[in-house]
């Protein structure tokens, strides 16, 4: 779970995590929307595959990146149970 929430600490992270909400895109795509050097980009993806929150596929040429949602949902859900809270359950108001 650690893992995730690291991942998940770097505005670009979370950035790639919503561009790829759309659909897979190729490494080249996505580096080409950031302000940083390919490079960064690429520990960036590292860091997000690292931590389960992305799927990379080798198709020709081109890394294909999709998001893997069950790996967020897990990590939510942990946090939630260490809360002494379940899924859908709202924290009550004073």
């Amino acid at each position: 779970m650690s893992t995730v929430f690291d991942a998940l600490s770097h505005p670009i992270r979370r950035e790639v995590l919503e561009e790829l909400k759309r659909g897979g895109q190729t490494a080249g795509e996505l580096a080409d929307r950031f302000p940083v050097s390919k490079p960064t980009m690429s520990g960036h993806f590292a860091k997000l595959k690292a931590a389960g929150l992305i799927l990379g596929e080798q198709r020709g040429g081109s890394i294909i990146y999709t998001l893997n949602m069950s790996t967020l949902e897990e990590a939510l859900h942990g946090f939630m149970g260490r809360m002494g809270m379940r899924p859908g359950e709202q924290e009550e108001s004073e």
